[in-house]
This record gives structure tokens, sequence and C-alpha cells, in this order.
């Protein structure tokens, strides 16, 4: 669940740059040198562990850029899952992942 405010916030584009238009992967626009050896160029090793985030409730791994709970922990709650804002009232409902 994520309200339309976290909505506007997360649709973005995949790949925002379009081919040969000022891209950085071209030879043009000098982001990139033919015969690299990128081992030696690189300037840190990517670690996708690091990037995450955990959920506030069950300390689980969070795979959404900026969210602060699990897409779980936010169902069962009625919350959002990147501010938290109250979003159902899950009173009379039976909330569960299965």
């Amino acid at each position: 669940m994520v309200c339309e405010n976290c909505e506007k916030k997360s649709s973005k584009v995949i790949v925002p740059d379009k081919w040969k238009a000022g891209a950085r992967n071209t030879n043009e626009s000098g982001g990139r040198k033919i015969n690299e050896n990128k081992a030696l160029t690189s300037r840190g090793r990517y670690n996708p562990v690091a990037q995450f985030s955990k959920c506030q409730i069950c300390r689980q791994r969070i795979h959404v850029a900026g969210s602060v709970y699990c897409q779980s922990c936010a169902y069962k709650k009625g919350i959002c899952s990147g501010c938290g804002k109250k979003m159902l009232d899950t009173k009379n409902y039976v909330q569960s992942a299965v």
C-alpha cells in the first residue's frame, strides 16, 4: 500500500538517458573510454545489500528505495509503506499475509 504522495515520489523512469542524446554511456560524451579496464578505474564497488534499509516493525530488508515499512507489515497495519500514514481502518478485518 502506497499513498498518493509516495506514489508520485516513486514513479520514476528506470532509464532516464536517451540513446545518443546526452547519454553518459557513449564515447562522444566522454563518459566511457575505449579499452578501459573497469576493475582499475571503478571508484567503489557496488554493494546491493547496503542500499536497502530495514523495516521498522519486523526488521527485514526493504527492496523499495525510500520506504520505511515492508509490504507485508504495511498491509497488516493498513498504513503506507513509504511514510506510515494510516490508509485503512483494519479494526474489523483479519489481515494476514497468506
